[in-house]
């Protein structure tokens, strides 16, 4: 048996050109069981079709143990009333790019306006080109991990950090040089 770690990196993402080279979506929505100072237990249903629970390790760091566990979706959605806080929505694009598949989340339902990008390394000191489309790195930075998305969702952030990510997403839309502020998952 071998024990499983995730290693990713986050980021925000500036402008809409992943858009173009998306290569499939997935559509979630997960929930959290436990979120615990050690660990979190994850019920996440993908398309509709396939289930999974998953444990991590915690606090959020660049490598973390992970657990997945495939279940009945029946089961998933009947673990997902069990949960703390709000059912976490969003529709995950996967972004080829150079040897790395990127994938940016666009949140919906509490967490509308909210976009993450993340890239998972083969070890923590692994080279990455960074897409054109990437922004600053939130790796690390709680509020932007689904865990915390789920006690404490996009729109019930301070209104004004909310409020400027909002704008400046509404403002690419009709000027292509104006960076979109999306967070990293």
């Amino acid at each position: 048996m071998q024990v499983n770690f995730e290693i990713e990196r986050r980021f925000l993402v500036r402008g809409n050109e992943w858009r173009q080279i998306e290569s499939s979506r997935t559509v979630i929505r997960q929930a959290y069981l436990a979120l615990r100072s050690k660990a979190s237990v994850r019920v996440r249903n993908s398309n509709n079709n396939t289930a999974t629970l998953t444990v991590k390790s915690r606090p959020a760091k660049l490598r973390r143990l992970e657990l997945e566990y495939t279940i009945p979706t029946l089961e998933a959605e009947a673990l997902m009333v069990l949960r703390q806080g709000s059912i976490v929505e969003k529709v995950r694009h996967h972004v080829p790019h150079g040897d790395l598949t990127w994938d940016v989340d666009v949140f919906s339902g509490e967490n509308l306006g909210l976009v993450i990008a993340e890239v998972e390394l083969r070890h923590e000191n692994q080279h990455i080109d960074l897409p054109p489309w990437i922004g600053e790195e939130v790796t690390g930075q709680r509020q932007y991990y689904n865990g915390s998305l789920a006690l404490h969702p996009f729109c019930a952030w301070s209104e004004g950090r909310s409020l400027d990510l909002v704008d400046q997403r509404k403002t690419l839309s009709t000027s292509a040089s104006v960076p979109i502020a999306a967070l990293a998952n």
